[in-house]
């Protein structure tokens, strides 16, 4: 957990500096957001009641970063209740047509409306709260809803608030719903399978290494382990005429070495067909964003669990 958390915390840094470009999935938001609030709001004196629409639709996101968004305005609602309340989130699907007050394209949309019973923002200071660094808070850095906001418009959507002081402050946040992808919240996780086959790993970090193995072992999946690019592509070729790897996870960064990018080119010079994954803990590379173009099959973020990892192998459908 403590991994994961980390994870979400570089993801903000890295989105606020370099714009950390989304790398976006078809996915339920309903327990994206149960998952945040009940993590932010855990031993406060301020609770949450929140309420779905049924059969929402997915939304094509970056799951990392809309629950940045979350995380960054049930903090602010929290923060403005010091003696303690109540936040009211309601999640429903609705479909809007472009006009002068609307900016968003015709489609099906997921609202999200996050309501406190705070102190309230000054009307005054309603139209610079998404300016970077500008904050009310002598503890506050400013960056959380102008982070937010950069997140929301890289997703095609909006965001807006209204509030007066002494009655709260209410944040609806509008994204574009995957219209074909309906689910209800109440499917059932993907259980996670046993593959068969051969998979080489290439990381130039001992602990991922191992990690990655043993979890691939536990699998069903029988692994071989390289450092770099140069012994992957050693171990890729030597291996063709024996036992062919069914697939291949790089990392996408080796320092003083060659790294997924470069090394992807080479092993399909070799094998056209190959199927290879690239891994990296650093989302805002364009790689990341558009694997395909560079030659990868699938991508896969670090840290990643053994779900998402048999979830990947699976939909590869690998013999």
């Amino acid at each position: 957990k403590s991994s994961f958390r980390a994870k979400d915390l570089t993801q903000q840094l890295l989105t606020f500096s370099k714009g950390g470009r989304p790398i976006k999935d078809n996915a339920p938001i309903d327990k994206l957001i149960k998952d945040t609030t009940s993590f932010i709001l855990s031993g406060s004196n301020v609770e949450c009641k929140i309420n779905f629409d049924e059969n929402l639709p997915h939304v094509n996101m970056d799951s990392g970063q809309i629950s940045q968004v979350i995380q960054n305005l049930i903090i602010n609602a929290q923060q403005s209740m010091p003696d303690g309340g109540t936040i009211v989130v309601d999640v429903t699907s609705c479909e809007l047509q472009k006009n002068a007050k609307q900016p968003l394209n015709d489609g099906v949309y997921v609202k999200i409306k996050i309501s406190d019973r705070g102190k309230g923002i000054s009307e005054e200071y309603l139209d610079k709260i998404f300016d970077p660094f500008f904050t009310t808070r002598e503890t506050g850095s400013g960056l959380g809803l102008s982070t937010a906001y950069s997140i929301i418009n890289n997703h095609n959507g909006s965001i807006s608030v209204e509030s007066s002081v002494g009655n709260g402050t209410t944040f609806t946040i509008i994204l574009p719903a995957v219209a074909a992808a309906v689910k209800s919240s109440k499917d059932k996780d993907v259980n996670i399978e046993n593959g068969k086959g051969r998979i080489l790993v290439m990381d130039d970090e001992e602990l991922v290494l191992d990690t990655a193995a043993a979890m691939l072992e536990f699998l069903g999946y029988k692994v071989e382990k390289v450092i770099d690019g140069e012994e992957a592509l050693k171990v890729y070729q030597q291996e063709m005429e024996k036992e062919p790897f069914s697939a291949v996870i790089m990392d996408l960064t080796i320092p003083g070495g060659m790294g997924g990018k470069d090394a992807v080119r080479e092993v399909l010079k070799i094998d056209p067909n190959a199927a290879v994954i690239v891994s990296s803990g650093y989302s805002n590379d364009p790689v990341m964003a558009d694997y395909e173009k560079y030659g990868f099959k699938k991508r896969i973020q670090k840290p990643y669990n053994l779900k998402e990892l048999s979830e990947l192998l699976k939909s590869m459908r690998l013999s």
